[in-house]
């Protein structure tokens, strides 16, 4: 991709921030972010010539002028907490629903030649049809997973009405470098090696034998990219299509930081779910393949990255 005018909403967020540093020498980069959970540091070159930063959140500035002349969108700005969603419904079908649609009738108005939208794993629910299809009839159990499933309706029916272009990307569990640390609702992997690296006991909700389908955050970046460049109109699952207990995971971590820690074990969290693998075939259709060998090895890197900032 060359020569493009991008808009990432939630660029300087986790996975945005990748995006944004994977397009930014060869196309001009827009990034809309409150900075709530994102951080200017995310990014490789923060004075970039081809960068232009809106420090805003979506609902409060008119999308109208920022999308002029932009060709193409990677939306990933969102409540993204299970927790937090189940604490507050409301706000988390404002900021995910409503602010999605805004951004939509943006994008027609504005000729914009495709979206690529950041859905979430949490549509399918406690599903037990694995390998999970993108054909499964969604069934969240949070409103976090039902504010992504509807979005993904709606990006289907802009496509159906108004001829939109679009790819919904359903994240299974995401890790890597730049993953949030510091967060009461932290995922798994930096809330394991944050309380081992602070020498305290780290926590696994239920009895660890809970199953999830890890992918690298470097994959789901080029993931992004490549949804963006394909002709696909539709939803792909990204993961590593494997699964792995959390206890196995516990396992891994404590062996890479060499740490005689053991977990400590609490009751389930209402929302979570028991068992997550994605079937991946339909990541023949955005030309993409991912290496799920290579789990440890970007593991090990990733823990090291949250070693050295420390």
């Amino acid at each position: 991709m060359k020569n493009k005018n991008i808009l990432i909403t939630g660029g300087l967020g986790f996975i945005g921030s990748h995006i944004a540093n994977k397009l930014i020498e060869e196309n001009n980069i827009t990034i809309i972010d409150n900075l709530s959970t994102g951080k200017i540091t995310y990014l490789n070159n923060p004075n970039h010539e081809n960068l232009t930063l809106i420090k805003k959140n979506l609902k409060s500035i008119d999308l109208n002028d920022d999308l002029r002349g932009i060709d193409y969108v990677f939306h990933l700005a969102a409540m993204v907490s299970v927790p937090i969603s189940i604490e507050d419904p409301i706000s988390c079908n404002f900021e995910n629903v409503s602010t999605t649609v805004n951004l939509l009738d943006a994008c027609v108005k504005n000729d914009v030649e495709k979206i690529v939208f950041s859905s979430s794993a949490a549509v399918y629910g406690d599903n037990r049809n694995i390998p999970l299809k993108e054909t499964e009839l969604p069934s969240p159990t949070s409103p976090y997973g039902a504010s992504k499933a509807c979005c993904e309706l709606y990006l289907k029916s802009f496509h159906e009405s108004y001829g939109l272009n679009y790819t919904a990307l359903r994240y299974f569990n995401v890790f890597g470098p730049k993953q949030d640390k510091n967060s009461p609702y932290a995922a798994v992997i930096p809330n394991f090696v944050n309380m081992i690296l602070e020498n305290k006991q780290p926590v696994i909700y239920g009895d660890g034998e809970q199953t999830r389908d890890f992918v690298y955050v470097g994959d789901v970046a080029n993931a992004n990219i490549k949804a963006c460049e394909s002709d696909f109109n539709g939803i792909v699952n990204i993961a590593g299509g494997s699964q792995i207990s959390i206890n196995q995971l516990y396992g891994i971590v404590k062996k890479t930081l060499r740490t005689d820690i053991e977990p400590k074990y609490l009751p389930e969290r209402i929302g979570d779910i028991k068992h997550s693998q994605a079937d991946i075939c339909n990541l023949d259709y955005i030309n993409l393949k991912i290496d799920n060998d290579k789990f440890q090895e970007n593991l090990i890197k990733t823990i090291n990255w949250f070693k050295q900032i420390k």
